[in-house]
């Protein structure tokens, strides 16, 4: 997987190693972390490009993110589109989450799932929660889903 930082920079390490590395600095400089994890995508003709992104909230100090994209012909049905979204945000969390555990950094898993019924996206709503809050991770949604509706949405092309 390729990663980057918002200003396109290409983060050379695993992911791993560059999110540990974060931690260490982050912290030695005398800030609380804490991160939100989110996808988003878009539909493109034939192509549906995903976002993913790992926002470091440096508490009352602003944050960053880290940033990773690809894109599929696979046609998904809105739900099922949804459905993906947040197995590439699990996908991200569970591989981080030791390091978020052993250096005590709080972290969230935000779906780009609206909570009112009205929109096509909440039929994916119980689904979503139940896989995030199963895994052991806290959830957010819309509106509170910043991480996916907001930083992932504008990295999708």
């Amino acid at each position: 997987m390729k990663w980057r930082k918002f200003n396109g920079q290409p983060i050379e390490d695993a992911i791993y190693d560059a999110v540990e590395t974060v931690i260490k600095r982050e912290t030695a400089a005398g800030y609380r972390l804490k991160v939100c994890i989110g996808t988003d995508s878009q539909v493109k003709g034939i192509e549906t490009e995903f976002a993913t992104v790992i926002v470091f909230l440096r508490e009352g100090h602003g944050g960053f993110m880290f940033i990773h994209n690809d894109k599929t012909h696979h046609k998904y049905s809105i739900k099922e589109r949804m459905l993906v979204e947040v197995a590439k945000s699990i996908e991200i969390a569970y591989e981080l989450c030791n390091l978020f555990t052993l250096y005590n950094v709080d972290m969230e898993v935000h779906a780009d799932i609206n909570t009112n019924p009205n929109f096509k996206s909440n039929d994916a709503l119980k689904e979503a929660m139940g896989y995030i809050l199963g895994m052991g991770f806290a959830f957010k949604a819309k509106p509170e889903a910043f991480a996916s509706s907001s930083c992932a949405n504008k990295m999708v092309n």
